[in-house]
């Protein structure tokens, strides 16, 4: 079947890495299994022999109604035709178990479908995905190198994230020109740090690492003072990059605190 390119598509076909794959998501009878662009089906036969009952979309018709057509799927595979980035994961889950959401994301939807399944997480148990290398080491970096960013502290604020292994070019049809990673993410319902409100994080981790090469008292210097960083235990003279998802959740509160009192104040 021919590859269409604006969909970003590379169709893995490995034995071994589907094998590690499914033995990451370990699907038993009875879990609400979700494959995200299930494409040829390379994953989907082997996630629904174990899971036996699992759902599945697809924007590409013609992908979609070779799986909707295999006699594997008669009765145990629902088909969704439709754009990823439109599901409602909370009507899909309904009154069943958390969802468990697995697939190979294309780099033009790798970022805002993380951000949407977020925002959707009371659905969701946990999620893994196949993504750019490159995405999967900001997503998951420590603070202090060049790839931890505003990815890394958003993501950290709602999310555990542990990267778990690299796939190489040769593990797909047709052969990407990078190395891909699997990525595991454990959502939480509530913030696993304060962060005041998910907009003041937004905007003080945007701020810092639009200018990530200047100091938090430089880069911060429309939101929060030298002094008011100091009040939240950090030294206003260190680099964004050097602070852990934590702590710029601590900048984030101090700011919501500061300007909902400028409302009221001028209210």
């Amino acid at each position: 079947m021919q590859v269409r390119k604006r969909f970003g598509q590379h169709f893995l076909h490995d034995p071994g890495i589907i094998r590690r794959i499914v033995d990451a998501v370990a699907p038993v009878v009875g879990d609400r299994i979700v494959e995200v662009g299930p494409g040829r089906g390379a994953l989907t036969w082997s996630l629904l022999a174990r899971a036996k009952n699992m759902d599945v979309v697809e924007i590409d018709r013609d992908l979609a109604k070779v799986l909707i057509d295999d006699s594997r799927a008669e009765g145990h595979l629902r088909v969704h035709v439709e754009n990823v980035l439109d599901t409602d994961f909370i009507r899909l889950r309904g009154d069943g178990a958390p969802l468990k959401i697995v697939g190979n994301l294309p780099y033009n939807i790798s970022t805002p479908l993380l951000f949407n399944l977020l925002k959707q997480r009371a659905a969701i148990g946990d999620m893994y995905f196949m993504l750019q290398k490159e995405v999967v080491d900001r997503m998951a970096a420590p603070p202090g190198g060049k790839e931890y960013g505003r990815l890394t502290v958003m993501l950290a604020a709602y999310a555990e994230v542990e990267a778990l292994f690299d796939v190489g070019p040769g593990a797909f049809q047709p052969r990407p020109k990078v190395w891909s990673a699997i990525v595991r993410l454990r959502p939480t319902l509530e913030p696993r740090f304060d962060i005041g409100s998910d907009v003041a994080l937004r905007t003080v981790v945007t701020a810092a690492f639009s200018h990530r090469r200047k100091t938090l008292r430089n880069g911060l210097k429309s939101l929060l003072t030298s002094e008011e960083i100091e009040a939240c235990g950090i030294d206003p003279g260190l680099r964004p990059e050097t602070l852990a998802p934590a702590q710029f959740g601590l900048l984030a509160a101090r700011y919501w605190q500061l300007h909902r009192e400028g409302e009221r104040q001028s209210a």
